[in-house]
């Protein structure tokens, strides 16, 4: 019936229960009592005790009463009134006070509540006194002890409710925050796992397609003149496809590279190298210096498909006759230099990437070094070819991140 109050639990609808079955079962004592003990106005208390009942009775039963806290003020000053009557004539009116006392701290503001049940008390006291033509100490105990403890119970459970609402709203705000959480880790994932594969289809589907339309074109400026040359051309062609649709296969199932599948980095380089040449008017050579050391298989991936991107943008771009590749391992990281002879360029003056154009090599391969905590440097000058530099730390294969392996 408290209009600040919200849904009834199971255990306030009990209480609530309770407290309806104490009022009406001691009124029904103060008239059987009546009865019983043949009283005086015995029928008067009757008639007042069931008239009493029935006005608490109709209470519960108005909406209004529930949603208004001056209908439930209304209420209770009607019941209050029918109670002082009861009281006039039995004393056994005296322990409704008690249920008095906590309708009155629920239904009415906080300040008027110990009002009313400091009046309700007086009343009681009053009222017992009367009946006995004398007052004694004793006689008031009773009221204000259960006046007393009426206000200790709804204090306390106020103060219970209101923690209970508190740990409420902070579980709602955990539960709220962690699902702003995982949905932030989600799009994070989801803008990862983007970038992961723009990079993976840049440095192999993308490079090897180039590869078969260069190829397919000297295939086609050496027809009709040199049939042989074009049919090698379309040949190399030809097995790129077949390479590229390996790496499609293998990049749908999210395996290694097949270049790095039962075979070492520096192996898979110099293979790297050796296609090159074989396809394209440039001399690839590849060297190995330093020692060789464990790396974890993210961080042969990503070296691979640097020189891959490097390479490719050296067969469209450069113009170069040579290429230098360089797998160097020091004390505490490993190092991948691609040189070329080309015409070069101005690194400050780099076109923007365009979806038609290209030009999201570069980008791919500093995010690439970047991932796994190492740098990526570029020299280059007009007429002076192009020299690209990946630095990677020796990190070993049980501190690389899960992610990476993928």
């Amino acid at each position: 019936m408290n209009t600040a109050a919200p849904a009834p639990t199971p255990t306030t609808r009990a209480l609530t229960w309770c407290l309806h079955l104490l009022i009406i079962g001691l009124l029904a004592l103060a008239a059987g009592r009546a009865v019983t003990d043949d009283r005086p106005h015995a029928a008067l208390i009757v008639a007042a005790s069931a008239v009493c009942g029935a006005v608490y009775a109709v209470g519960p039963t108005l909406p209004r009463v529930r949603r208004s806290r001056r209908a439930a003020a209304l209420w209770l000053a009607a019941v209050g009134v029918c109670w002082l009557a009861l009281l006039a004539l039995t004393p056994d009116a005296v322990w409704v006070a008690f249920p008095l006392y906590f309708l009155q701290l629920h239904l009415l503001p906080r300040r008027a509540g110990p009002a009313a049940v400091a009046a309700t008390a007086a009343a009681a006291i009053v009222g017992f006194a009367a009946h006995q033509h004398s007052f004694s100490p004793a006689m008031a105990i009773g009221p204000a002890l259960g006046a007393a403890v009426a206000v200790a119970v709804v204090w306390g459970y106020e103060a219970l409710y209101r923690e209970s609402e508190q740990r409420r709203r902070l579980i709602e705000e955990l539960t709220t925050t962690r699902a702003d959480l995982a949905a932030a880790q989600h799009t994070a994932g989801v803008l990862a796992e983007r970038d992961r594969l723009a990079r993976e289809i840049h440095d192999t589907l993308a490079q090897g397609l180039s590869s078969i339309q260069l190829l397919l074109r000297a295939a086609e400026r050496a027809l009709p003149q040199a049939p042989q040359n074009a049919a090698r051309h379309v040949e190399q062609a030809r097995q790129a496809a077949v390479d590229n649709l390996a790496e499609a296969r293998r990049f749908v199932a999210a395996l290694t590279p097949p270049a790095l599948e039962g075979t070492t980095l520096a192996d898979a380089l110099e293979r790297l190298c050796a296609t090159t040449s074989a396809r394209h008017p440039l001399t690839a050579r590849f060297h190995l210096a330093g020692d060789p050391a464990p790396l974890a298989t993210a961080h042969e991936v990503a070296l691979l498909r640097i020189a891959q991107s490097a390479l490719a943008n050296t067969v469209r771009h450069a113009d170069a006759t040579t290429a230098d590749i360089t797998l160097g391992y020091l004390d505490d990281e490993v190092a991948l230099d691609i040189a070329d002879d080309g015409r070069g360029f101005d690194p400050d003056r780099l076109p923007a990437p365009d979806p038609e154009a290209g030009g999201f090599g570069l980008a791919a391969m500093r995010a690439r070094a970047h991932a796994l905590g190492g740098t990526l440097t570029l020299t280059s000058a007009p007429g002076h070819g192009t020299a690209l530099a990946a630095r990677l730390p020796l990190t070993p294969p049980a501190q690389t991140p899960p992610e990476a392996h993928r």
